[in-house]
């Protein structure tokens, strides 16, 4: 991948995970989200993990977020309500993350390998979708299969909880 593609989908991922922080509509919010999980396979897409980058699109951005936008439906959230800006608490939180940062890139000076660029992968061509389908269905079969009935189970119980009385 080139180093502008990586740049922007970078760039894009963050602006959006801002969005999902600072948007007062929780719709909105939610939408941000999946615009920052699409960044995100496609950075895994150029990594060459395609099957991580499909199933984020697939499991994430597509489920998950489905999920979530039905939640968001079902309580009737609205819009938070425009309140005064605590001026301390603003500061506080902005000199704790430039001192963070200032850390972080201290560190990453003194790490030399942090300096270094990554060296190429190997050409070699791995079937990832069955290699993870065989260690799966292998060695985690009775964990995967708990949680499927696991989310069977919430599934009902949301039904259950979500159900009007008539009046």
């Amino acid at each position: 991948m080139s180093p502008f593609l990586f740049w922007c989908f970078a760039l894009l991922m963050l602006v959006f995970a801002a969005a999902v922080v600072i948007n007062r509509n929780p719709v909105a919010s939610a939408l941000s989200l999946v615009v920052c999980f699409l960044g995100l396979a496609a950075l895994f897409v150029s990594l060459n993990a395609f099957f991580v980058g499909v199933i984020q699109i697939l499991v994430y951005a597509g489920a998950v977020m489905v999920l979530f936008l039905f939640i968001i439906m079902l309580l009737d959230l609205r819009a938070e309500k425009l309140r005064k800006i605590n001026w301390v608490a603003t500061a506080g939180g902005t000199a704790v993350a430039v001192v963070f940062l200032a850390q972080v890139l201290s560190i990453i000076r003194r790490f030399s390998p942090a300096q270094q660029a990554f060296p190429p992968l190997t050409g070699t061509a791995l079937d990832d979708v069955r290699g993870i389908g065989m260690r799966l269905f292998e060695n985690y079969n009775l964990p995967l299969q708990i949680i499927g009935i696991l989310i069977l189970v919430a599934t009902i119980g949301v039904v259950v909880l979500s159900k009007r009385e008539a009046r």
